[in-house]
């Protein structure tokens, strides 16, 4: 009987080596036997998405040109043009020198151009010495596409127009006209336009 027992357990014994010199055979041949691998993906060449181009940067120098009318109401409508990016916001102001009064109004350019008025009180505006002041106002009032162009501070202005801003806001373009109204004042010697009722 001791023989058997020992035959039995030779047996299993022998059987459990198999066991286990299978799992050895198939973990020594593994690296022989191509195993499905994830594939590294090659990088793609897919191309790459374009930049949104760049807004160019405003670089020619601020020209602005004002024609004022002087209607049959005595009221004035100050028309301009100009090299700025449309939707610029713009101040124009019309000053009556004497008094010091004032009258202003904010537009924005539209195809080059500005439309602003009429000034003055509703019984027309007395003869006199004016003045009519378009001023391009700080950086932080226009429209996002126009800092774009003229920079968060209007850094990007330039030419004989441009100027610091009074509140340290930045650069401001300011342009000037001085004009006189009314038959007394014909006999100047100041350059001025001379307006006429139409």
């Amino acid at each position: 009987m001791t023989a058997w027992c020992r035959a039995i357990g030779a047996g299993v014994m022998l059987m459990w080596l198999a066991g286990c010199g299978g799992s050895e055979e198939e973990a020594a041949s593994a690296p022989d036997d191509p195993e499905p691998v994830a594939e590294m993906a090659e990088p793609t060449s897919e191309p790459a998405p374009e930049p949104t181009p760049a807004v160019p940067p405003f670089e020619e120098p601020v020209t602005i040109d004002v024609t004022s009318r002087l209607g049959s109401d005595r009221r004035l409508t100050v028309e301009g043009e100009t090299n700025l990016p449309a939707d610029t916001r713009l101040q124009v102001l019309v000053e009556r020198e004497l008094s010091g009064v004032r009258w202003r109004e904010r537009v924005s350019v539209a195809e080059g151009g500005f439309v602003a008025g009429p000034f003055g009180p509703g019984s027309g505006l007395p003869d006199g010495d004016y003045l009519v002041v378009v001023e391009v106002q700080e950086g932080s009032v226009q429209p996002a596409a126009v800092r774009e162009r003229l920079g968060e501070e209007n850094e990007h202005l330039q030419g004989p127009l441009v100027e610091q801003s009074r509140h340290g806001l930045g650069q401001v373009a300011r342009y000037t006209k001085r004009f006189l109204i009314g038959d007394e004042t014909r006999r100047t010697q100041d350059r001025v336009e001379v307006m006429e009722i139409e």
